[in-house]
């Protein structure tokens, strides 16, 4: 969603709905070459860190050698969950993004970083948008997810809880971790895309694991130009679709007489989780926090 005004994108031939056409046949093979390295480096520490139906459906998505082509992945996409693709500029106006969302349009943005910001990128480029979020659309219950979460937008942007919805976002799409029978491991697009917060996200010990909570997500405030304080934990995306089925307007009421919470914080109602160094280390879920009893969960 739009972060700010000074946007990277060219705007000059954006139709209404922001979209433009991809061009593809305008990219460089040096844009090429560079998205060959920018994914054979993140692609290589995925395994032990990431969620393993995200790595096949990275697979499906067949992008290792060039820039993707949106329409051809649109087709298979669209027969998998119903969703396509549309090339966007760059960060688009927050109606727009939830309208596209909930007709089962993702946004991409059409350009490519530049070799010097292989570690470090302020506004997500195709490489974000592409390798981080496209292969989770494969998900049957992550996509009705987030069409569901789009959705969502028009209320909150009536009753001033877009702050709130935004949050839902952040943590549970860009930077969402899921238990599984092998551990914990991510699916968000944020850390996915990233070489070091992939791994920190998974075995660090400094940041807090909380398990999903909707009011709890909604109610934390976060941090852009960071690594995070606090993920939340899924144990199922089941999770995510079915709190789209919780009415949001009184939760936004209640957190409008309540400042945010500060994600370098946790609270006594929070379940923890703890990580022990190491991505196929036991990980475990106290059943309350600060307290030396775990219930252990299989590694």
């Amino acid at each position: 969603m739009n972060q700010g005004n000074d946007l990277r994108g060219d705007y000059s031939h954006i139709n209404d709905d922001y979209t433009i056409d991809q061009d593809w046949s305008t990219y460089t093979e040096a844009e090429h070459e560079l998205w060959r390295k920018l994914y054979d480096r993140q692609s290589r520490i995925l395994p032990g860190y990431a969620a393993e139906d995200y790595i096949r459906n990275l697979m499906k998505l067949d992008a290792a050698d060039q820039i993707p082509h949106f329409g051809r992945v649109s087709e298979k996409l669209h027969a998998a969950t119903g969703w396509h693709l549309v090339a966007v500029p760059g960060l688009v106006p927050d109606d727009v993004f939830f309208d596209h969302l909930a007709n089962r349009r993702f946004p991409v943005t059409v350009w490519l970083r530049k070799p010097e910001e292989m570690d470090y990128l302020v506004e997500p480029d195709i490489f974000h948008d592409f390798f981080g979020h496209v292969p989770m659309l494969y998900d049957p219950t992550f996509a009705d997810y987030l069409a569901a979460y789009g959705a969502k937008g028009p209320e909150a942007i009536a009753m001033g809880g877009l702050k709130q919805l935004a949050r839902m976002y952040w943590y549970m799409v860009e930077f969402g971790l899921i238990m599984t029978p092998h551990g914990l491991r991510a699916y968000g697009a944020g850390m996915l895309s990233s070489q070091t917060e992939t791994i920190y996200s998974v075995t660090d010990p400094t940041p807090n694991r909380v398990a999903f909570e909707l009011e709890r997500v909604m109610g934390t405030d976060y941090a852009i130009d960071d690594f995070q304080k606090t993920y939340f934990v899924l144990e199922s995306y089941d999770q995510l679709f079915d709190a789209m089925n919780v009415p949001l307007a009184p939760i936004y009421d209640r957190l409008a007489k309540k400042p945010a919470i500060d994600p370098a914080t946790t609270l006594p109602t929070d379940r923890l989780y703890h990580v022990h160094g190491a991505a196929d280390s036991i990980i475990s879920l106290g059943e309350e926090p600060h307290r030396t009893h775990r219930q252990r969960r299989p590694a």
